[in-house]
Formats: C-alpha cells, sequence, structure tokens
C-alpha cells in the first residue's frame, strides 16, 4: 500500500482511511485529493509529501 508522509511534520495520508475531518472519503488516492488539499497538521501543500511503501499487514 502507498502511504504519503509530509517532510514537513510527518503526518502519514492512507488512502484507505481518507481525511475525514476535511471531507475526504476513505478509499481516496492520493493523486485524486484536490489540488488546494493541505496537510491536514501543518497546512503543507501535497508537493511536500512523498511517498512509502508499506505493507498491508502493518496497522495504521
Amino acid at each position: 500500500m502507498l502511504i504519503h508522509v509530509c517532510e514537513l511534520c510527518g503526518y502519514e495520508y492512507n488512502p484507505r482511511l481518507g481525511d475525514e475531518e476535511n471531507g475526504i472519503a476513505e478509499n481516496t488516492d492520493f493523486e485524486d485529493l484536490p489540488a488546494d488539499w493541505v496537510c491536514p497538521l501543518c497546512g503543507a501543500s501535497k508537493e511536500d509529501f512523498t511517498e512509502e511503501n508499506r505493507e498491508e499487514t502493518e496497522e495504521f
């Protein structure tokens, strides 16, 4: 599973969980987030996130 991690604060965007507090539904791929979506913790833009490949069995 591909997780996107904020380089500034470490927030992890998990597409399986989405970002419910900001209106992003579960199972929304990072690439499908609105262009103006920002990190819910620090306000960083999508460009400030890096991809990490995680095993499906890891807990989030």
